[in-house]
Formats: structure tokens, sequence, C-alpha cells
């Protein structure tokens, strides 16, 4: 997701639009009405279909990070910060302030919104010509294999920039909650990279001009067959940081970590965070943005909460100086972010395919 240069006074007028996705099937109606049929169009080749191994010392050492620690600057925490970034992409952050009120409310009102019937979720269905409110995104093509997964994507930050009439009924000062709380987890992770990259405190923010924040709300029906589809495909983020809420008791995050796929088992009211497009660039490739899927779970329906933090879309992206050195000579182009992002989501996710325009050839 991405926001237009020029900036708004009144709420959802003239705001910006994303490339839309092809229109396709309710994943969840499918189940509803055959179970234990699944279409082809979702069905993986073994290739893609890599399962995970006895990976669990693996998931077991994926960082936990103390967000108190590193809002007080403690320097062991900032450290074990660089090194998450640095090695995993990924890290799940505790201490984080937000309410456990405030989780679990968000929690409970999207699960109540993909319960309700089709008839009622379809009024806030996408449009022809953009991906906010109730649908799927980044399908580009009437063969590619699809993903087991239904979704709600809005714009909340900047305000100007919503389109109020994709924001279900009752859902709205839920939205308004989360989406505030973690914008505060976002700015104060943003400062504290900018202290381990060797910036002043308020530096990556203000390469934002204006933080951006896009809501994704994933619902990945049960699948009979689990092995043979993914809820979604291995891919990076186009973000700056990704913010994530897991079921805490349903997995199915999974990260690739020295070539194989690591899940992320879920902690109790904590918030896993990952490494964007965004920040690898500006880092030159020091931190990295990871490639990771989701999983079906046979029995059970599990929802995620995404929120991703982006620069607008007049932003230039490029390598600080201060990163480029004879052992780390320059990788990325600079980009301008709009293009970068619209270019993303013209094509299926695959990986980190859509970073080649980034990088630089060598």
């Amino acid at each position: 997701m991405g926001l237009n240069a020029d900036e708004k006074i009144t709420e959802g007028v003239n705001a910006p639009t994303f490339v839309p996705s092809l229109p396709i099937p309710n994943v969840q109606e499918l189940v509803r009405k055959d179970p234990l049929h699944i279409p082809e169009r979702y069905v993986r080749s073994q290739e893609e279909m890599v399962i995970v191994k006895d990976v669990s010392s693996h998931s077991s050492a994926i960082p936990v990070m103390n967000l108190s620690l590193i809002s007080d600057g403690n320097k062991e925490e900032l450290s074990k910060l660089d090194v998450a970034c640095k090695d995993w992409g990924f890290f799940q952050l505790v201490n984080h302030g937000v309410p456990t009120q405030v989780l679990e409310t968000m929690k409970d009102a999207a699960a109540k919104f993909f319960e309700l019937p089709l008839e009622e979720k379809s009024k806030y269905s996408v449009t022809s010509h953009d991906i906010q409110g109730y649908g799927h995104a980044y399908v580009v093509s009437s063969e590619q294999i699809l993903d087991w997964y239904d979704a709600l994507l809005l714009v909340v930050y900047p305000k100007q920039y919503r389109k109020l009439e994709f924001w279900p009924e009752g859902f709205k000062d839920t939205i308004e909650a989360y989406s505030s709380e973690l914008k505060r987890v976002a700015e104060a992770l943003l400062g504290s990279l900018s202290l381990i990259m060797g910036m002043q405190k308020d530096t990556l923010l203000g390469l934002h001009k204006e933080l951006v924040q896009g809501l994704r709300v994933n619902y990945y029906p049960p699948c009979s067959m689990p092995d043979q589809v993914l809820g979604l495909s291995p891919h990076s983020d186009t973000s700056t940081i990704t913010l994530l809420m897991q079921e805490d008791n349903v997995s199915g995050l999974e990260i690739q970590h020295k070539a194989e796929w690591v899940p992320v088992k879920p902690i109790p009211n904590a918030l896993v965070v990952n490494v964007g497009d965004v920040m690898e660039i500006w880092s030159n490739g020091k931190y990295k943005s990871v490639e990771h899927r989701a999983v079906i779970n046979k029995n059970k329906a599990r929802i995620s909460h995404a929120l991703f933090f982006f620069p607008r879309d007049d932003v230039d992206v490029k390598p600080f100086d201060h990163m480029i050195d004879a052992q780390r000579p320059k990788m990325y182009n600079t980009v301008r972010y709009g293009e970068y992002l619209r270019q993303s989501m013209s094509r299926k996710m695959e990986g980190k395919a859509h970073t080649d325009v980034a990088m630089i050839e060598t």
C-alpha cells in the first residue's frame, strides 16, 4: 500500500487508489458450501508445498524483544534489536504497552465481521478500481494459483485518506483504537531503529513525511487438505515495518530462515514485527526483508491482523550513505516509493521477485 503525494483535508476525498485485484470466489463461502472440495485453482505443486520439518529449535530461537527496554535505551536490548533485524528480519515484541483489552476487542470484532452472512460482508466489497474493502489483493491473472483466504483491507492513517464506506458498521471504533495504539508502537520502533543505524532518533520517522498505515485483516478458512493449499504465498512486505497480531491458539505464520520454513509460534499478547523492503533498501541490505507465508489449519479458521507502516508515494527511497562501504557496496537504486509499491502489486506474490526493480545489477 502507499499514498498519493498531495495532501487532502476531507476524509475520503480524492483518497489514493491502488492496483486493483481481479475478482475471485469468496473462499469462506466455498468452504461453507462444500468443506471437502478444493477447486483446482487453489491446489499447489509438491515443490511449492515444502513441509516444515522438525525446526522447533529454530522456532524457539526467533528473537523476543522488550519494547519497554528498547524505548528506555537499554544497550543490550538495542543490540539484540540490531541482530534480530540483521539475522532474522522478524521478532516478537512484548511489553509493548498495548492494553490487552484493545487486542482482544480487535480479535472479537474481526471474528464477528467474518461470521456475518456473505450478503452483509459484501456491502464492503472492494471496487473494480481499488483494493480497499472486503476481498482480495495481488490477483493479477486468471491463470495464477490462488491463496486460501479472504481479507478486509483499509488505509487507516493519515485520516484524510480513509475511505470510511469500507469500514464495517460497529467495527470503526475498534479499528481506531487498535490502529492508534500500534501506530505509537511503530513510531517507538522507528526511533530505536534510527539510533541503532547511527542516526538521530527522529530520522526515519522524518523521512516518511507522513507515516502511512494500512490494515489487512486476513481470514483463513480451514481446509480438508491443508497440505495442498497456502493461505498466503511466500512474499516479503513492501512496507518499512509491519506489525502483526496472531491468534493465540492457531499457528500459521512461517518465515524463511537458513533455507527452511520456520513457524512463528504465537506468544499471547505479543506482536510480531518484521522488516519491510523499505528498511532493507535504507540499510543497504544490512536488515533483511524476509520471505514469509501463511499455512492452513485442517480444523480451525485463523484470523491475523497486519498493520503496514510505509512512506507516502512521493518519497524517494535509497541506501543511506553511511551504510555503504567497501564491505557492503551500494546494492540498491533510488526508487520512488509509489512506483515501487504499485509495480509489486501488479504481479502475484512471488517471494522477493518484486525487489528486482530496486537491485543494482552486478
